[in-house]
């Protein structure tokens, strides 16, 4: 084989991981003081602060419904951009925020620079990934976001102690900024040429132009599972004050990312080497051990470990799910594919924390994360249902 079609880590491959690192560090370093800027700034409710919060990925859910289409019409670097320039001009509107509705709809618009961003640089990666070290590189590749989730959260509380909001979003400003003058490095990428029977099938408002309907399956699987995560994202400062347990759970994101950038790569490897069963089986189950012992934790190291198990599985599951989306879909609606994976992660990141703060008066915060945790294990049944049970009847590892 030739080696140079083997290279992974090329030009094209580094700048859209610096693009897919920068559009995840702007939403989480504003998801994570977003609600307390509404409070201050516009007196807002608590409910008006995480609506503020939440809408952003409800912009990002439906731009997902649409790129995926757009991409395969336009072509994936015009959608980059797009996405990319609307980012970088929400981040300045929020300087000229001045009450609670502009700050929605800025939220709103940048949720869908965001989803258009990722959903464009997800299509990308995997069209230039060679076949043969797909789980490898979309791992390697998971990592932008991976890194973004321990670095935009600590930066955002770090500026909001020792500076201000506008800091904040001058930060937000000029990594956009940067996106936007790193894109044109991106040199190889030209536009897909489709066939004349392939844009005709893509007019219309028909389901297929929308959703890919063989990545369905495992994206089903995938929003539950994001669910389960979503609800330890969403409460557990609350949870380890009930615990009496803050001090450790400051560094659970920081174990939980640590865990998932050592494992990534001999993960991505073992994909492509034993296939995706081997892969997704131990992950859902290791997952479902961090949940339990989340939910019975009554010391610092034990709230630590639980975050190692649960990073080592979630991590491995996310990288293993999105490869196979990318696995089983014909090029010509790769951008489909991407859309509707990470709409169905978008819709299991919003259930989650609804369903766990509608049950938590009833059985409490350890009842609650024990039933994730059984929930985990239904999730291992529904793997199996909808995708293992194929793939372990295919020769070849996974191979479609």
């Amino acid at each position: 084989m030739n080696s140079k079609k083997s290279r992974l880590w090329t030009n094209d491959f580094v700048v859209i991981f610096v693009e897919n690192f920068i559009a995840a560090l702007s939403f989480y370093l504003l998801m994570i003081v977003m609600s307390g800027y509404a409070m201050s700034k516009f007196n807002s409710s608590p409910g008006e602060a995480g609506f503020s919060a939440s809408i952003f990925i409800i912009g990002g859910l439906i731009a997902r419904l649409f790129v995926g289409k757009w991409i395969g019409q336009i072509g994936h670097k015009k959608t980059l951009y797009s996405g990319v320039i609307l980012s970088l001009i929400m981040t300045l509107l929020y300087f000229r925020i001045n009450n609670i509705f502009h700050l929605f709809t800025v939220r709103f618009l940048h949720g869908m620079g965001f989803g258009i961003t990722t959903t464009a640089t997800a299509t990308i990666v995997a069209n230039i990934i060679p076949m043969e070290r797909k789980g490898e590189g979309i791992a390697y590749f998971g990592l932008s976001q991976i890194l973004a989730t321990a670095i935009g959260p600590f930066l955002g509380m770090f500026i909001s102690q020792y500076g201000s909001f506008v800091m904040i979003f001058a930060t937000c400003a000029v990594a956009s900024a940067i996106s936007l003058v790193i894109l044109p490095f991106l040199s190889s990428l030209h536009k897909m040429e489709l066939t004349k029977e392939q844009l005709e099938k893509m007019k219309g408002f028909k389901f297929n132009n929308f959703f890919e309907p063989r990545v369905i399956p495992i994206s089903v699987v995938c929003m539950f599972i994001f669910s389960c995560y979503s609800s330890v994202v969403s409460f557990l400062e609350v949870y380890s004050k009930e615990i009496h347990l803050v001090d450790a759970a400051s560094f659970f994101f920081i174990v939980y990312a640590a865990v998932i950038l050592v494992s990534r790569p001999i993960i991505g490897r073992l994909f492509d080497s034993k296939g995706e069963n081997a892969i997704m089986y131990p992950a859902i189950l290791t997952f479902t051990a961090g949940m339990i012992l989340f939910s019975q934790t009554h010391h610092g190291y034990t709230l630590l470990l639980a975050a190692a198990l649960i990073g080592l599985g979630f991590g491995a599951i996310q990288s293993s799910t999105q490869t196979i989306s990318v696995k089983i879909t014909p090029q010509n609606r790769m951008g489909l594919a991407n859309s509707t994976y990470f709409a169905f992660s978008d819709i299991g990141m919003g259930i989650g924390p609804l369903m766990v703060g509608f049950i938590i008066p009833f059985t409490g915060y350890r009842g609650i994360y024990m039933r994730m945790a059984v929930f985990a294990v239904v999730c291992l049944i529904l793997y199996y249902l909808l995708h293992g049970k194929k793939a372990m009847r295919s020769k070849g590892v996974g191979h479609f």
